[in-house]
């Protein structure tokens, strides 16, 4: 698994496979995921990445 974030634009993508993209969906208005012709996923992107939560992926904790 590679992850890619842009900044500029808050967007994650976590790639998942080097198949070919044969099909995207929509999840909701900000998660899309891409699918290999054999039904596997390919790559899932999330917009609004920080605002939703789901960037930073780890995030510290102070005790």
């Amino acid at each position: 698994m590679r992850t890619t974030y842009h900044e500029d634009d808050d967007i994650l993508v976590l790639h998942l496979s080097e198949k070919p993209i044969a099909k995207e969906a929509s999840q909701d208005w900000n998660t899309h995921i891409s699918y290999a012709d054999d039904g596997t996923i390919v790559e899932i992107v999330i917009l609004e990445a920080s605002k939703q939560g789901a960037w930073p992926l780890l995030r510290s904790h102070a005790a």
